[in-house]
């Protein structure tokens, strides 16, 4: 049987074996963004990663006057162990020495200018208009390994699209773990949003097209689907996943409009290669980069754009309701590089 959360108080539950539950202080959807600009709150989330990123960087740019082969191989060296990968790093150096064989990179200053302008173009790349479906619900697939923070990054998106000012809808489809409905439940609740959920066990596609009845009787605009944590290698998950697709597309033209694969920024270069064959197996259109704030390997954001041509869409920067940023190039290389 489907059943429905709205507005009901509960227990908030424990958190599960892969995913926090939200924190108990997290402010109103209201209070979004209200002391901290947007760019403030970018820099302090890739901290960690300045940290480390920029120290190396600074090395190199205070005892460079003119830039040279040597200079280019200690910048390459930088840029691998801040977690930008071998690909992308060859890809930026490249551009380097053939901008330096047209003209000469004179001193430090000009070089960071440079890495910044190859950085941004690499993050922009892939970034493409957000599909709108002509009619209400669009419909948005979170998929992902368990441990990544799908659920948490499901309640944090409803608490978002609320603050643009749309009708949002939750959909718990991870049926095979019963706390990540429970938790749900707890996001659902905090971010004063409808829920469809059914007893765990229960058929993802089956609580998935009750949901999506439900979002187009409301005229519901955002439906978020949490769906359950799965590798790529797990046949059976995966043929869900398809299951749920076609379901999506047989009632809602073009669903899903989005594909976002949830992604742990701790776990760096470690989980790009899983997330490479995840996307092909999964049909994603772009990723959310959670964790952020806790790792100095934010240079993954960077690899991600280059090495699975996907768009980071929102990156994750703390526990509270309000720490999920939609995701802008242009500061997160400011926040890096200065």
């Amino acid at each position: 049987m489907i059943k429905r959360l709205f507005g009901k108080a509960n227990t908030p539950a424990g958190p599960g074996a892969d995913e926090p539950k939200p924190s108990q202080t997290d402010d109103d959807v209201s209070t979004s963004g209200a002391k901290v600009g947007f760019f403030d709150r970018m820099k302090e989330a890739v901290s960690r990663t300045r940290e480390s990123f920029s120290s190396k960087i600074e090395g190199i740019v205070a005892l460079t006057r003119t830039v040279d082969e040597s200079t280019l191989n200690d910048l390459e060296t930088a840029l691998i162990t801040s977690d930008l990968g071998i690909q992308t790093t060859t890809e930026i150096l490249e551009a380097l020495r053939e901008r330096a064989k047209r003209k000469a990179i004179e001193g430090g200053s000009e070089l960071r200018a440079l890495l910044k302008e190859q950085i941004l173009a690499i993050l922009d790349a892939p970034q493409k208009a957000v599909p709108c479906p002509e009619t209400p619900p669009k419909v948005t697939f979170l998929v992902g390994v368990n441990g990544t923070g799908k659920t948490t990054s499901s309640g944090k998106l409803a608490a978002w699209s609320r603050a643009q000012g749309h009708s949002v809808l939750l959909c718990a489809a991870d049926t095979f773990r019963a706390a990540a409905i429970e938790q749900l439940e707890v996001w659902a609740t905090r971010s004063g949003v409808e829920m469809i959920k059914t007893k765990p066990g229960g058929d993802p596609a089956a609580v998935l097209y009750d949901a999506i009845s439900a979002a187009k009787a409301r005229g519901i605009q955002d439906l978020y689907v949490d769906t359950a944590g799965r590798l790529h290698t797990k046949t059976g998950l995966m043929d869900e996943l398809d299951k749920m697709r076609r379901t999506a597309a047989r009632l809602v033209p073009g669903a899903p409009h989005e594909v976002l694969l949830v992604m742990d920024a701790t776990t760096g270069q470690n989980g790009l290669q899983q997330a490479r064959l995840f996307t092909q197996a999964a049909g994603v259109t772009g990723i959310v980069l959670t964790k952020l704030d806790g790792t100095a390997k934010g240079g993954i954001a960077v690899a991600i754009a280059k090495e699975l041509n996907l768009p980071v869409r929102f990156v994750g920067v703390g526990e509270k309701m309000t720490d999920l940023l939609e995701f802008d190039a242009g500061a997160f290389v400011d926040s890096l590089l200065g």
